[in-house]
């Protein structure tokens, strides 16, 4: 089985994985968001939100790279809800994220979660590689009581776009257009695309190999 390191915090990407059959190390990057967008964006202009989670993705991924000896494949993932134009990423306060959803409620929007790989095998190619995988998500019209109990449960707080589909917040998602997983924070199929990029199969990441 070829190793996996996640450079990412979120538990939902680490069981997403897991139950695929991958066994990832988890490796938590401490890259500054805002710095890394900014530095990003003095490089190429204004950003798209599928930009901006690629950016992210990428950042993580190179940090974790760069200080940790790691012999293995290193992926970074970050992801970001694009409404109305606007980019947002995780509300970290109640009134945000209320705000947010009062915003959200009976409308659609955009869920982007960029991915990174970085083949960081004592023996792999030293390739670096990402994309993006990009999901129309559909929220219920929740009612103003509805929002503050979702809010008062702490889950919006902390995830992209204020919501889960695999938590507390799935009977508040109507529906998907796209891949599931990515909305839950990482796309199975984006990641199997990328790893054969790297002459590499799938199922060589898995404990069935």
């Amino acid at each position: 089985m070829i190793p996996l390191v996640l450079a990412s915090a979120s538990p939902a990407r680490l069981t997403t994985l897991t139950r695929a059959g991958v066994r990832p190390e988890v490796i938590v990057s401490g890259v500054d968001e805002d710095a890394a967008i900014a530095a990003a964006q003095e490089r190429h202009g204004e950003l798209e939100a599928a930009d901006v989670a690629l950016t992210l993705a990428r950042a993580k991924a190179e940090q974790v790279s760069a200080e940790h000896d790691v012999d293995a494949l290193v992926l970074g993932c970050d992801s970001v809800l694009e409404l109305d134009g606007e980019i947002f990423g995780k509300p970290h306060s109640s009134q945000v994220a209320i705000e947010r959803w009062q915003r959200m409620r009976g409308r659609s929007g955009v869920l982007h979660s960029g991915h990174w790989v970085i083949d960081d095998r004592s023996e792999g190619s030293g390739a670096t590689l990402g994309g993006t995988a990009s999901t129309t998500v559909h929220f219920a019209d929740l009612t103003d009581a509805e929002i503050a109990h979702y809010v008062a449960t702490g889950e919006p707080l902390h995830v992209a776009g204020g919501f889960t589909v695999d938590g507390l917040g799935g009977p508040y998602v109507t529906g998907i257009e796209g891949d599931y997983h990515a909305v839950v924070g990482v796309s199975l199929p984006l990641l199997r695309d990328l790893v054969g990029q790297l002459d590499l199969a799938w199922h060589e990441l898995t404990d069935h190999a």
